[in-house]
């Protein structure tokens, strides 16, 4: 450890040595990084000082540290850059963005926090906001290391870098504050203990090897009922996906993270998989003979088809394979090269058809069953109908940010996101509070597109109202200024209250699950954006053709039914029972329960002509 040393006076006429702080946004801009999401604080001082004096890199305020983690991994996932930024102060700063640095860790997601730290001279004493860092974010950080010394700040720079991106992972260095300020040493000396380092990006594996793929190409040749399943990591290979599909006559479930991967209108695409998944990939998993799982590790196991059947696996990161299922062949590699690769192996392969067409009538079936729920009556509005509504006007240029709860089920069931846009939300953390984050990073990846924000009344109230104030700082600049929030503000934290009774068999509990009524569409307008209250089925067309033509972002307070039922694909008799018993036990909506649960579960349920 070493101790900062009073600096020499200087003349004006000497140049200025960069300072610690200088090198490392210097040396993070080599790795990419040119925005930096976070709140100041007198534990990075210096770091904001030396963001103040580069004119090519941005530091993009935000409300709450949360939310800077959030914007960090969001800003890789909508495409801003190879590595997410976040910088922040020390103690409570720290402590705050956690949480969104585990959204970070948990959805592989590259990204580098700069904690600011207690200065080397009072370390131990018990200082204000001194914290220890180092235990703190021992599970979260891939990287973990304190710069001490301005010798190390080359090498823990790189260190940090080449770890996110090669592991896909949180890497964090914390910074005491005075050695922010000390001089850089931009050459280490030739010696004993210290370190010159590359700022070259590791080259990482594209195409497994020809004997893997064969053995892969042989597994699947055999089925005639080829499942697919596929995530994130097939973002950017979607006519690969497309072409192996078409090649195996195969069918193609979606994780959440992954529905821009394939065109979810298509008829041989059965949405996403899981509990807030569709009847029809459940159905494609359960009947499957072959697995072909490419960028995913969706965590419901009981979605997955019954141990036995033939998979293959590809992944670029070795280490996730067979997680989730046992895969007879794992493939390391990019999703696209090594898609095509396969496909080259296979092209004597003769599709069934049989399979498909079986699916797409499923398919269809199902779809014209969760468009008749969103136009059942409700009090006053039907949620799913908002969604629907979305769906028949969406941009082929929208980025779509999710938050979590109910409206993250209707998002998976109703908005058919394809190829070209940009959509995703806080896939495995599941955290509340992920929307408006998303959102605003998506807007500073590309303030060209429009963004459409899709948020449960608890999650607007947990940060949206407060990130609102971020969009109306910023929202000016972009070349694009539709930002569109919508909030369902049914009083409930609706999830939560379902889960309580299909779960547990108990009723809502009051005391923790209402919500108060706000009116979010006067804050947005107190905000001087636009702002409209929805509460009458008629409404929601109108309001999102005036957010579509809007000139500034708007918020749509739709005023939606807290009865409303979100019906699993595989709804068992024991939730089944559960929910009767809570209705029993005096469930203090159990007149709503009974109105929207049968018709909606006779629409989600059994089949209709597609």
């Amino acid at each position: 450890m070493s101790i900062a040393q009073p600096q020499q006076p200087t003349t004006g006429d000497e140049p200025r040595r960069p300072t610690v702080a200088d090198h490392i946004v210097d040396r993070l801009a080599s790795w990419g990084v040119r925005h930096y999401y976070g709140y100041p604080g007198d534990g990075i001082n210096g770091m904001t000082a030396a963001l103040q004096r580069r004119e090519d890199t941005r530091f993009v305020q935000v409300r709450h540290e949360e939310t800077a983690g959030f914007a960090a991994s969001a800003h890789v996932k909508y495409g801003g850059g190879p590595i997410g930024a976040a910088l922040v102060t020390s103690g409570p700063g720290a402590v705050h963005l956690l949480n969104g640095l585990y959204d970070a860790k948990l959805d592989h997601q590259p990204v580098v926090a700069l904690v600011g730290q207690t200065g080397l001279t009072a370390q131990g004493g018990g200082y204000y906001q001194e914290v220890d860092l180092l235990s703190l974010y021992k599970d979260v950080a891939g990287f973990l290391a304190q710069l001490d010394d301005p010798s190390q700040v080359r090498h823990l720079v790189d260190r940090a870098c080449r770890t996110a991106l090669s592991d896909r992972t949180v890497a964090v260095l914390v910074l005491p504050n005075d050695v922010q300020d000390e001089k850089a040493v931009l050459d280490p000396p030739h010696a004993h203990g210290y370190y010159a380092t590359s700022n070259a990006p590791s080259t990482r594996p594209t195409v497994p090897a020809e004997d893997d793929l064969r053995a892969a190409a042989d597994v699947l040749r055999g089925g005639e009922k080829v499942a697919m399943l596929v995530g994130q990591g097939a973002l950017g290979a979607e006519a690969e996906v497309a072409a192996i599909a078409a090649r195996l006559g195969a069918c193609v479930a979606t994780g959440l993270l992954g529905l821009a991967a394939v065109d979810q209108r298509e008829p041989w695409v059965t949405g996403p998989l899981g509990l807030l998944g569709t009847t029809p990939s459940s159905y494609l998993m359960q009947h499957c003979d072959r697995l072909l799982i490419v960028g995913s590790n969706t965590p419901y196991s009981e979605f997955y088809p019954p141990e036995g059947r033939p998979a293959v696996q590809i992944d670029i990161q070795g280490s996730q394979m067979g997680l989730r299922y046992p895969t007879q062949v794992n493939l390391t590699g990019d999703a696209g090269p090594t898609l095509r690769a396969l496909d080259a192996l296979l092209a004597d392969h003769v599709a069934p058809t049989a399979w498909r067409e079986d699916i797409a009538g499923r398919t269809a079936s199902w779809r014209t069953g969760q468009l008749e729920v969103a136009q059942q009556a409700a009090e006053p509005v039907n949620p799913q109908l908002t969604l629907t509504e979305l769906d028949a006007r969406l941009p082929d240029d929208a980025m779509v940010a999710v938050d979590c709860g109910t409206v993250t089920a209707w998002y998976a069931r109703h908005l058919h996101v394809r190829p070209g846009m940009l959509a995703s939300l806080s896939g495995t953390l599941l955290s509340m509070g992920g929307a408006m984050p998303y959102g605003i990073a998506a807007k500073f990846a590309h303030p060209d597109r429009p963004l459409f924000a899709l948020l449960g009344d608890g999650a607007m109230q947990m940060n949206g109202v407060n990130e609102l104030i971020t969009v109306a700082k910023y929202w000016k600049e972009w070349a694009d200024p539709r930002f569109a929030v919508l909030v369902l503000n049914n009083r409930d934290l609706a999830f939560v209250s379902w889960e309580q009774r299909s779960a547990e068999g108990t009723p809502k509990f009051d005391a923790s699950q209402d919500v108060p009524d706000v009116d979010y569409a006067a804050w947005a307008r107190s905000l001087g954006l636009h702002g409209v209250r929805v509460d009458d089925p008629s409404q929601v067309g109108p309001a999102w053709d005036a957010a579509l033509a809007a000139d500034r972002p708007m918020v749509i307070d739709a005023v939606v039914d807290p009865a409303e039922l979100m019906i699993p694909p595989q709804f068992t008799r024991d939730q089944a029972v559960k929910t009767a018993m809570s209705v029993i036990r005096g469930d203090s909506d159990w007149r709503g329960i009974l109105r929207r649960g049968i018709p909606a579960a006779a629409a989600t349920l059994l089949p209709h002509r597609g």
